[in-house]
């Protein structure tokens, strides 16, 4: 049990991975990661601080912010600057209206549900949407949540040791670098509010019931330009996202510990220790743990992983038996398109309020955390579990990659076993683990 001062082991978010190309051919390259752990002093505290934390994280984090937000400005000449509580009214209210969609019925928050940590609610995990509410998403929708501290995308980023490697950036495959461009993303798909252009957001929010106080915010001609109201409309809902109490609040049960507010239970603390075990859960590999700038951990170390994630039979994009969506190389991201060493990486989320979701990975093929904890477990012990079959009825093993694609895909424990090698995890110890991570969910109120 924990003392007064509690050593919270964690990784160093600058020196925890360390990413290695060792070519096996001309054609191909496997991805190796080294990482290691530190050890974080907590000090413990009987301050009731939490409401406080979460504010003081994001002044400490105002420089992030603000780089993130560059771009997303709105000159006015002649106008007061709104506050930023204005902006994140105005965000509030176009997040959850539905008129902003060719359909009207579909908002952010139908899909972004703050009762499930701005993550989907039951049945929304591959949403519906367009002009008819007809067309089916291709990807997984994300939980909104802690996405106010990630770095830049940056292709190779140098670690502390000299290893490079991709990481950084917003969506799944981290082609956007700020809240107000991935604001735009739904607003202008077609498959989700399926709006045709700028002009029509714009004109969307022009006929809205809070037209007027867009008027009162950025000038009583702000819907003379067109271009000037969507970009306005695009700075409110970043600055709606940059809450602390909605978006980045730090109230989770874990957070409490940190705090030192409580102790952990027996099978809590046994699920953090095989989350962070390298020859175990190894989670914290990429779901690091560490405090940076006095905030609480991430729970993501923003980079890119391929561990070979089953294709979903549910998704209707894979109908099509030649679709493949294949993360930083295509096809929604255009930039990396025929780079095949990155295909099939995807960004690895926050475990914050993951024991909130019904769907999981990029494309939502597992269901449960059960499942998840299974399928590392056992990748590579029992594929047939996982995976479809060839015409012959051997197993399909990745089948989500096209055939003779790189072996990029991850072998880092506990997907390094062998055909007749021992599972990392007995069940009781996928137990231990599910209860920490339910421990990550925000809205603890305690005792």
């Amino acid at each position: 049990m924990c003392q007064c001062n509690t050593i919270v082991s964690a990784m160093s978010y600058l020196a925890f991975r360390r990413f290695r190309f060792t070519h096996r051919s001309q054609s191909s390259a496997i991805l190796h990661a080294r990482r290691r752990f530190i050890g974080i002093v907590v000090p413990r505290s009987s301050t009731p601080c939490g409401a406080i934390a979460a504010r003081v994280a994001g002044v400490l984090l105002s420089i992030v912010a603000v780089t993130n937000t560059a771009g997303a400005q709105v000159p006015n000449p002649g106008r007061r600057e709104p506050s930023s509580a204005e902006l994140a009214q105005l965000g509030r209210l176009m997040f959850f209206d539905p008129s902003l969609s060719a359909s009207g019925k579909l908002a952010c928050g139908t899909c972004h549900d703050p009762r499930y940590a701005y993550g989907p609610p039951p049945g929304k995990g591959i949403a519906r949407g367009g002009a008819t509410m007809a067309l089916s998403g291709t990807r997984a929708v994300p939980s909104l949540r802690y996405l106010h501290r990630f770095p830049q995308f940056k292709e190779q980023y140098r670690f502390v040791d000299g290893d490079v490697g991709p990481v950084g950036g917003l969506t799944w495959d981290g082609r956007v670098g700020s809240l107000h461009e991935q604001a735009e993303i739904p607003l202008l798909a077609a498959n989700e509010m399926a709006n045709a252009g700028s002009e029509e957001v714009a004109a969307r929010l022009g006929k809205a019931a809070y037209a007027a106080q867009f008027r009162a915010a950025f000038g009583d001609d702000i819907f003379k330009d067109a271009q000037q109201a969507y970009a306005a409309g695009l700075r409110a809902l970043e600055a709606f996202q940059q809450v602390p109490e909605e978006f980045f609040p730090y109230s989770s049960r874990y957070d409490a510990f940190l705090r030192g507010s409580l102790e952990l239970t027996p099978q809590e603390e046994r699920g953090v220790q095989l989350f962070k075990d390298p020859a175990k859960g190894n989670c914290a590999s990429c779901h690091l743990g560490v405090s940076r700038a006095g905030a609480p951990p991430p729970f993501t170390d923003f980079d890119f992983v391929n561990v070979g994630v089953p294709r979903n039979p549910r998704l209707a994009a894979n109908g099509d038996p030649g679709y493949y969506d294949l993360g930083l190389c295509g096809p929604l991201r255009q930039d990396f398109i025929g780079r095949r060493e990155y295909c099939g990486f995807f960004r690895s989320p926050t475990m914050r309020n993951v024991a909130t979701r019904t769907v999981y990975f990029h494309n939502g093929v597992f269901t449960s955390l059960r499942d998840v904890l299974h399928f590392y477990n056992e990748r590579d012990l029992h594929p047939e579990k996982f995976y479809s079959r060839n015409t012959d009825g051997s197993v399909h093993k990745f089948d989500d990659l096209p055939p003779a694609y790189p072996d990029n895909v991850d072998h880092d424990p506990p997907l390094d076993r062998k055909p007749g090698d021992d599972p990392a995890l007995s069940e009781e110890e996928i137990d231990d683990i599910i209860v920490f991570l339910k421990a990550l969910t925000d809205g603890y109120a305690g005792p």
